[in-house]
């Protein structure tokens, strides 16, 4: 058995940032004071953040024929991550995002290459078989794949293993995921991202109403902490003070460490502790991936912030 397979988006970042003022166009030249290439991609960062937590992960997707892609599997392979299940696609540009960052908020522009031609069909059935959770991310921008992701993930359940799905962001505007909700276990996203998917105007009645539908709720919300909802409890956690660097990446880190912490055996309200640990802890560099903690950093965190409040 291997503890987690991640479905999704695997992509080199370009960060750049933070900008003095509004992106502008008209052939302006702007300066920023730091620009880095990383890792990128939701679902990669969710997987390296789980392996860095102790986690055995396997990774399914696609990446181009191009130096790209052999950047991705590289970075991926060097945070412990298993790509044999990553395709190398002979036809289609590996996907390249673009973050430029002003502030606490970024704008982020994704080329999305071989994400478009992602399915189901990529994932090997007995790494499936094989694994105790799966994890899918960036929903929204691998179409053929959502359309197949919910009879995956009901084959997933009906092997006894457990699902989550990380919608992120919806270019479109549009925020349907249809079928999906009752097969996933934990639904993960930001504050924005939950209020968009159930047309509610607070974060609270998001959870109760995106709960409705059958999934556990865990919603990120930056410094403010985060909070879940399972239909019956309440639960929330506060936001760990930190001096942030980089917040890319930090929601994928907290999915890393609430599905790390649930299969570990913690509590509900342990996990979304953890998760939010995790979360800010990853804030400290550059990119989604160069500041992710491990298990016994996250732990020691977690303790302290006990004794603390002791």
């Amino acid at each position: 058995m291997i503890d987690l397979l991640v479905i999704g988006d695997a992509n080199p970042d370009v960060i750049i940032g933070p900008l003095a003022g509004p992106l502008e166009f008209g052939q302006r030249e702007q300066l920023a004071s730091s620009g880095v290439l990383t890792l990128g991609g939701s679902g990669a960062i969710m997987a390296c953040g789980a392996a860095r937590l102790g986690l055995t992960v396997a990774f399914a997707g696609r990446v181009g024929a191009d130096e790209s892609g052999r950047f991705v599997r590289d970075s991926l392979e060097a945070h412990g991550v298993d790509t044999s299940a990553l395709i190398t696609d002979r036809e289609l540009a590996t996907p390249l995002t673009v973050v430029v960052t002003r502030d606490d908020d970024r704008s982020i522009v994704t080329a999305p290459g071989t994400l478009s031609a992602t399915t189901t069909a990529d994932v090997p059935r007995a790494l499936l078989r094989s694994c105790r959770h799966v994890h899918a991310a960036s929903y929204f921008l691998m179409p053929a794949l959502a359309a197949q992701l919910p009879a995956l993930f009901a084959e997933v359940r009906s092997l006894g293993h457990t699902t989550s799905l990380d919608t992120n962001d919806d270019p479109a505007g549009r925020w349907q995921v249809p079928g999906m909700y009752a097969e996933v276990d934990f639904l993960l996203p930001n504050a924005a991202e939950a209020m968009r998917l159930a047309g509610a105007d607070t974060v609270e009645a998001a959870a109760v109403a995106l709960a409705g539908h059958g999934p556990t709720v865990v919603v990120k919300d930056g410094a403010a902490g985060a909070l879940s909802y399972d239909g019956r409890n309440l639960l929330r956690t506060k936001g760990l003070p930190v001096i942030a660097v980089d917040s890319v990446g930090a929601g994928d880190s907290f999915d890393a460490g609430f599905v790390a912490a649930t299969l570990a055996g913690s509590t509900a309200q342990r996990a979304l502790e953890i998760a939010a640990i995790c979360g800010a802890l990853s804030t400290r560099g550059i990119g989604g991936t160069t500041a992710q903690p491990t298990w016994d950093e996250a732990m020691a965190t977690c303790h302290g912030m006990e004794r603390t409040h002791d």
